[in-house]
């Protein structure tokens, strides 16, 4: 596997496991009826979900470029 792609698959992982940690804490706050706080954190999850998919779609478009369309 290229650097490139290793990188963005890191990448995506990251910032998957951070949205799923911030989708808890938005789930204690919510339980706990802080609704401000939970939607702080379910909106910081949501931009995490963003950044780790591009970075997925970034390692495809890496492996294309190093071994071609199959």
């Amino acid at each position: 596997m290229s650097k490139k792609a290793s990188g963005h698959h890191k990448k995506a992982s990251e910032h998957l496991t951070h949205a799923a940690r911030h989708h808890g804490e938005a789930a204690k706050h919510h339980e706990a009826g802080s609704h401000e706080k939970a939607a702080h954190h379910a909106h910081v999850a949501r931009g995490h979900a963003i950044l780790g998919r591009g970075h997925a779609e970034e390692a495809v478009k890496a492996h294309v470029e190093e071994h071609g369309k199959k």
